[in-house]
């Protein structure tokens, strides 16, 4: 059952989007951070762009809730989420998430990490001097319930989607769900670093059939949403699939194949482009990726 928290949370900044379960907005790109509230304990869920942004979170926990952070979990892999990690590991928080996050860090963000710490000119909006790579402390590979501060948590690892990273956190007994990068509000669904267009639509479909009717669902960018908004996210999905999948049996090359209108009035030009290149990529290797598992 959640603890006691101010009521006056919502004024500091966090909004209570079910009992007991809270949704911060930060800037930069609108990134979503949960507390879930237990009896003796607060579970953060994601950790943010660097360690100087993981300690405002923990400032603002301390600041709005007067109960100890004890349990961490990432959503997925992307930096916006996980770059706050180090911070929480090096207090001994345990951290939740995706057996693959080794593997995404090695494959993505470890190189962009290391480019931009040798020339940080090149992307001078990057904090990222200070930032360790720290994956995880506690891998999850199938669904598992755990109990951080007395509050029953299930986490569910997605079939690739967003990436092969995806984990979905559900609080029970307040019938809410963090996606993270699964579903998006604030924006379009953002292809690359790792995206499988192919099979975002099936992880969707998998979570659909988890969530019920009057589920809360915070994304990983924007506002709380409802069943309703995933399964027409899905519907967008499954219409890039498609257009990648046609494109690809037909044989035409990458600069010969056009996004139609209702893509291109829904996704940017950069975006469809990325989720074509991705595409192109995993259905010219098709039994590789089915060998790793992604």
């Amino acid at each position: 059952m959640p603890g006691s928290f101010p009521p006056d949370a919502v004024a500091d900044g966090w909004a209570e989007v079910a009992p007991g379960v809270f949704q911060r907005r930060y800037e930069p790109v609108d990134i979503s951070v949960g507390a879930i509230v237990g009896s003796t304990g607060i579970t953060v869920v994601d950790t943010r762009n660097s360690p100087a942004e993981a300690e405002e979170i923990i400032r603002d926990v301390a600041d709005a809730f007067a109960l100890p952070i004890v349990a961490v979990v990432n959503t997925h892999a992307h930096y916006d989420h996980t770059f706050g990690n180090q911070v929480f590991a090096a207090r001994g928080i345990p951290i939740y998430g995706h057996q693959l996050i080794p593997r995404h860090f090695a494959r993505h963000e470890g190189p962009w990490l290391r480019r931009v710490q040798q020339q940080p000119e090149s992307e001078p909006d990057k904090d990222w001097a200070d930032v360790r790579l720290t994956p995880p402390t506690l891998p999850v590979e199938a669904p598992l319930h755990l109990t951080p501060g007395g509050r029953t948590i299930e986490l569910l690892p997605l079939p690739a989607g967003h990436t092969d990273t995806d984990l979905a956190v559900l609080v029970p007994d307040a019938r809410a769900w963090f996606l993270g990068d699964i579903v998006e509000e604030s924006g379009p669904p953002m292809f690359g670093s790792g995206s499988y267009p192919l099979g975002w639509p099936d992880a969707l479909e998998v979570l659909l059939g988890r969530i019920q009717s009057g589920d809360v669902l915070v994304p990983g960018h924007g506002s709380a949403v409802d069943r309703e908004f995933v399964e027409h996210q899905a519907s967008r999905l499954r219409s890039v699939a498609e257009w990648i999948g046609d494109a690809y049996e037909a044989g035409r090359s990458l600069d010969d194949v056009r996004p139609g209108r209702s893509l291109e009035e829904y996704w940017p030009e950069s975006f469809l482009r990325s989720a074509l290149e991705d595409g192109y990529a995993q259905l010219s290797n098709a039994p590789a990726i089915a060998d790793e598992g992604g």
